[in-house]
């Protein structure tokens, strides 16, 4: 069993910058985020395979967040720029033991408990 803890999160307003960090207990090969808004269902942001050949973003982030992962410390990160209101969430780190990168929830087998994420407008 893998544990993930993210951390980072925060308020910030629009147009500023977060990082998110989400550190594993042990090594895993796909690694994502993803995040959800009240009242809404949850939704890819972000996925990296192993070795960061393989990136995949959501249409809404792609320009403005960069996914990249540390495979020594078992930690993956967000870099959250240009922050938009519709942004606000609570952001999910999600991970996998197959080699495969998958960007819907069925497809990550471990999960975090979330950090909250608030964009001002």
């Amino acid at each position: 069993q893998v544990q993930l803890v993210e951390s980072g999160g925060g308020l910030v307003q629009a147009g500023g910058s977060l990082r998110l960090s989400c550190a594993a207990s042990g090594r895993t090969f796909a690694m994502g985020w993803f995040r959800q808004a009240p009242g809404k269902e949850r939704e890819f942001v972000a996925a990296s395979s192993w070795t960061g050949g393989s990136i995949y973003y959501s249409d809404s982030v792609k320009g403005r967040f960069t996914i990249s992962r540390d495979n020594a410390k078992n930690t993956v990160y967000l870099q959250m720029n240009s922050l938009k209101p519709e942004d606000t969430a609570v952001y999910h780190c999600a991970a996998d033991p197959r080699l495969r990168v998958g960007v819907r929830v069925h497809e990550y087998q471990y999960w975090g408990q979330g950090t909250q994420v608030t964009v001002s407008s």
